[in-house]
């Protein structure tokens, strides 16, 4: 090829480098005028910024993290109408744009599942939870999510059939009479798998952050949903005293906690 013939080439390559160079350039530019904004609590103008950042360059990663997580901050937890649902299946399709650039970002992650768990889907908010952990095996705070999930899908269901029974009244000292044998193997059907998960994963968070009040808050709750699975009276009372003392473990450790923070 001749040097003459060489020329036109090389103004379109460099043509190309200026604009490529310029595009990035613009999409920094709307990365940072969306921060200023989301911090603001303008989260409509930062995400229009975001959304050109991520136009002028599809490869700024942190572009697309702020645009989903502003789209989180118009989401109204547990908000049932329709247009604040698509809100948050938009944050959630963000995230996942994340995630196919970092599958192991653990705030999308987080931000996934706490937004499935809003939204009542507590099965999609565990998988989510049970991928972090595939992530950080040692991350306590995806063990307590599921323990958490767990209980509250567990006392649904039996509190539903107390109430059915009308057995939902605690005695003196604050106990709920055993269920009749047919209503107790219905209710350990339903859900003596989540109790067993939940009792599992609940502890293990707490082998990992011992003093964590609000998880032996649920242990003490989740061991009463277990002693009501109990055929047996000795393993009932077993586990009412188990509760008991995760009851008073976790109430020690707020007031203790509440008086340190008023010195």
């Amino acid at each position: 090829m001749k040097p003459s013939k060489l020329a036109p080439l090389c103004g379109v390559l460099l043509l190309a480098v200026v604009s490529c160079g310029c595009s990035k350039l613009k999409a920094r530019d709307h990365l940072n005028k969306g921060v200023a904004a989301y911090k603001n609590a303008q989260f409509q103008a930062a995400i229009e910024h975001f959304k050109q950042a991520v136009a002028d360059d599809p490869s700024l990663l942190m572009a697309k993290l702020y645009l989903a997580t502003a789209l989180k901050q118009l989401y109204i937890p547990e908000g049932d109408s329709p247009e604040n649902i698509k809100i948050g299946k938009q944050a959630i399709e963000a995230f996942e744009e994340v995630l196919k650039e970092d599958p192991n970002n653990d705030t999308a992650l987080a931000s996934i599942a706490q937004t499935y768990y809003q939204m009542h889907d507590f099965d999609k908010a565990k998988e989510y939870q049970r991928r972090r952990l595939q992530v950080e095996p040692n991350n306590a705070e995806p063990y307590f999510w599921i323990g958490a999930i767990d209980w509250a899908l567990a006392y649904k269901e039996n509190a539903a059939k107390r109430q059915e029974l009308k057995l939902n009244v605690p005695n003196a000292q604050g106990e709920l009479p055993p269920l009749p044998v047919k209503a107790r193997e219905e209710v350990t059907q339903k859900i003596g798998p989540l109790v067993d998960e939940g009792l599992k994963a609940l502890l293990k968070e707490l082998d990992l952050k011992p003093n964590d009040s609000d998880a032996m808050g649920y242990v003490n709750l989740m061991y009463r949903q277990k002693a009501d699975l109990e055929a047996d009276a000795g393993a009932r009372e077993a586990d009412l005293k188990q509760a008991g003392q995760f009851f008073d473990k976790s109430l020690a450790l707020r007031k203790a906690a509440a008086e340190k923070a008023s010195k």
